[in-house]
């Protein structure tokens, strides 16, 4: 059997990673919403927090900008720029804020050459590619196998679709240390620079260890695809010997 949606095994296999991420999603949302409902004592917007932040380590240059969507913040190596969603440019709420000093905690790694950081930007363009044209490489391995008795050309074929669709696995599990670190920075630099206070700090840890979770997830479904295609692909190369 072929198909993973079809074969149980790679129901049993998934579903786990699966509901971590809807429970990690859950999470990310219910602190979002939670906090976005508790303003901060200092009573500035997002981008007025990020730009405090990134004037206290010197990173003038970086520029704040405002993005569509909710959630869809981050910060652009390449452009030197700090994108916040709606929700978060103009709240002065908690949520805000958190999310705000985290991305610019994206840019203080930019400024020293975070190297997790360094690696994932560098990743982007081989993850983007590796993951589409491994994903159609790796089935076509195996629908070739099925019509060849499991040729050696058809595992071949397989075998570099599984490593090019594994560079996905090894982007999140870079990007792991890369958010946690941002988070760190943030925080530090969240009370250090008056943006929340002391008591405020652990509310704004809990909006940011939410959201961390979200990669932890990702990073288990992507290591729960790969061993099961490389559990399928080692069965069928067994089956040739």
């Amino acid at each position: 059997m072929f198909f993973p949606f079809i074969d149980p095994k790679y129901l049993l296999m998934i579903a786990p990673a699966f509901i971590l991420a809807m429970w990690a999603q859950s999470r990310v949302k219910g602190a979002y919403n939670r906090y976005s409902q508790v303003m901060a004592s200092s009573g500035i917007p997002g981008y007025v927090a990020a730009r405090r932040l990134l004037d206290a380590v010197g990173l003038y240059e970086v520029d704040v900008k405002r993005v569509p969507g909710e959630l869809s913040d981050h910060y652009d190596p390449s452009k030197k720029v700090l994108r916040l969603s709606d929700g978060v440019y103009d709240s002065s709420s908690l949520a805000a804020v958190a999310i705000a000093a985290h991305e610019a905690g994206h840019a203080m790694q930019d400024r020293t050459r975070y190297p997790f950081l360094v690696l994932r930007t560098a990743m982007v363009p081989i993850t983007t590619f590796g993951s589409r044209f491994g994903y159609f490489m790796l089935f076509g391995g195996l629908i070739l196998a099925m019509f060849t008795n499991v040729s050696a050309i058809s595992l071949a074929v397989a075998w570099v679709g599984l490593i090019l669709f594994s560079t996905a696995f090894v982007f999140s599990l870079v990007t792991l240390p890369v958010e946690f670190d941002a988070s760190r920075r943030a925080l530090v630099m969240m009370e250090r620079v008056a943006v929340v206070s002391s008591a405020e700090r652990v509310h704004a840890k809990k909006v940011l260890d939410a959201a961390a979770l979200t990669y932890v997830a990702a990073m288990f479904v992507a290591l729960m695809q790969v061993l099961y295609f490389a559990m399928r692909l080692l069965a069928l190369t067994s089956s040739r010997d």
